[in-house]
């Protein structure tokens, strides 16, 4: 991984010369982490792709930089995560102060017996780096830097796209188009369609900056720290010696104005107590919370910042798109592949959707805390942070960004009801790693067996028999386990119950004394073939 800028060279592509227009059944507008993550997920369930990007490179600003525990466990399935981590700063602690007081520390992963850390912090372009070389790399991906969307007309059957490049305009079919083009998506703009919510008036300031520093690999956050009176700050590590620093700044602040060095610079020197720092990146931003009222517009499917955006604080940008593709990618290779029916792409619609609302509630009330917009706001606030220090319970007040977690899919139509358990994990939910029996083929973690693209079943004393092999990737618990740690444990499992997860991880299903019949009607409903 190198923190250089990254080109990559246009080149033609036989669509150019053809005498009709191409036809390819997935095109992804957007070579981001998103594109790129759902375009290597497609790619390893066997579904080619071509990949559009109106750029030539990557490596501008280090941009998002925490990566969470779930977004490592997608990219671990699609062989990627060891290098990430390996690079990034690993941390699951975090300080939050009011002033020079700590009011509280929190830990995000404080029990054991997980494969991926809680969080990794990793400048973006390191991580588009690694999602690109892997792209490139597969034969699968159709990978087409400086082309451009300039037009899309959807039809019954997909969609005919323009396209323009240095050589000029061409066009090509897509039985399914992805628009993974960011905030302002030239694709939702060509369709006319309205992004709704909130645009906040309070700007912050982002400086990444090099220097030696003691402090430790943890998040932290300041109300009003006596270095930048009456504002917050945010502190956090990346590789390189590199830190991010997010400061506070007035409403009628002028953006220009504040990113520049000179203005910059006193302000990072009075919160570090020293000149010795080099300034890598410098931006200041207005965050918006917006969303598509739909994200599948018949052929066409919005996913990451195109189909929503959040304010920064929790991290829940970047790795809820992540979490489109990993919610899409197996959705649409079984639609693809004439396995599923198409209103299987429904379910990623209403799914992400409550997601994108769940992600914007918690990033509305974060902002809201942090930069209380009028003066009862503030005294609310004020009231929360004083009482935190001295009340444990008053902590679930302070609000510095709830960090990203998976979304629980209360109502998913690919979920099977059933009775409630004591303990274990709901239908919906997305699954808790553990380390899996010795008996697991080689296998160490629950969350490689999700490298296999299939629903995995997890049984407690059932006879592998009950299933076929091409349904799905049978885990075994032997009986005697049951109730033991870990996985069994974090399941709810004693002998004779059986849970089903589909190949994104989320709870399908769970059983007590199950059956083959209804382990295969769980697998038939979750891949949309069954009536909800």
């Amino acid at each position: 991984m190198t923190t250089e800028l990254r080109r990559f060279a246009y080149r033609r592509s036989p669509d150019q010369d053809a005498r009709e227009p191409a036809h390819h059944p997935v095109v992804i507008i957007g070579a981001g982490p998103v594109g790129l993550t759902l375009a290597l997920d497609l790619a390893r369930r066997a579904v080619p792709v071509v990949l559009i990007d109106d750029s030539d490179r990557i490596g501008e600003g280090s941009r998002a930089i925490c990566f969470a525990k779930r977004t490592l466990e997608i990219f671990d399935r699609l062989g990627l995560a060891e290098g990430m981590v390996a690079k990034g700063v690993t941390w699951q602690r975090g300080r939050v102060f009011r002033g020079q007081e700590q009011l509280y520390e929190f830990d995000l992963l404080p029990e054991p017996g997980h494969k991926q850390p809680a969080f990794i912090n990793l400048q973006q372009y390191y991580v588009e780096a690694a999602l690109a070389d892997a792209a490139a790399a597969e034969a699968l991906i159709d990978l087409r830097w400086s082309n451009r969307l300039t037009g899309i007309q959807p039809r019954s059957d997909g969609a005919l796209l323009t396209i323009a490049t240095p050589d000029g305009p061409y066009q090509f079919d897509a039985g399914w188009v992805v628009a993974c083009d960011g905030a302002r998506s030239p694709t939702r703009a060509l369709l006319g369609l309205e992004f709704r919510g909130e645009a906040f008036e309070d700007k912050f300031l982002i400086a990444d900056v090099k220097m030696r520093a003691e402090f430790p690999t943890e998040r932290w956050f300041w109300f009003a720290p006596p270095f930048h009176s009456g504002q917050s700050a945010l502190l956090h590590k990346q590789p390189d010696d590199v830190w991010r620093i997010d400061l506070q700044l007035d409403r009628d602040a002028d953006p220009e104005h504040e990113r520049q060095p000179e203005i910059v610079r006193p302000r990072i020197r009075q919160m570090l107590g020293h000149d010795d720092f080099a300034l890598e990146w410098v931006s200041v931003y207005r965050f918006q919370c917006r969303r598509l009222a739909r994200f599948v517009h018949g052929p066409v499917v919005f996913a990451g910042d195109a189909a929503h955006q959040v304010s920064p604080f929790g991290a829940r940008g970047a790795n809820s798109g992540i979490q489109d593709a990993d919610n899409l990618g197996w959705k649409l290779a079984l639609v693809v592949k004439g396995q599923s029916p198409a209103s299987l792409i429904d379910s990623y619609d209403r799914e992400r959707v409550e997601a994108a609302q769940e992600n914007i509630l918690h990033s509305t009330r974060a902002t809201d805390f942090i930069a209380p917009r009028s003066p009862g706001e503030r005294v609310l606030r004020d009231a929360a942070l004083a009482l935190a220090g001295k009340a444990g319970f008053a902590r679930g007040f302070v609000n510095s960004g709830r960090l990203s977690q998976p979304t629980t899919y209360l109502a998913s139509p690919l979920s099977t009801p059933g009775p409630d358990w004591q303990g274990g994990l709901a239908a919906g939910t997305s699954f808790h790693d553990a380390a899996l029996p010795s008996t697991a083929g080689g296998r160490r973690w629950l969350s490689e067996t999700l490298a296999e693209g299939r629903p995995v079943i997890i049984a407690c004393g059932v006879a592998a028999e009950s299933m076929t092999p091409a349904a799905a990737l049978w885990v075994d618990v032997p009986a005697r386990d049951g109730g033991d740690e870990p996985l069994a444990r974090r399941y709810g499992l004693t002998p004779g119950d059986a849970v089903v997860l589909r190949p994104d991880g989320h709870v399908a299903a769970r059983f007590r004394q199950a059956t083959p019949v209804q382990l295969a009607a769980a697998i038939e409903r979750l891949e949309g073939r069954a009536a909800a």
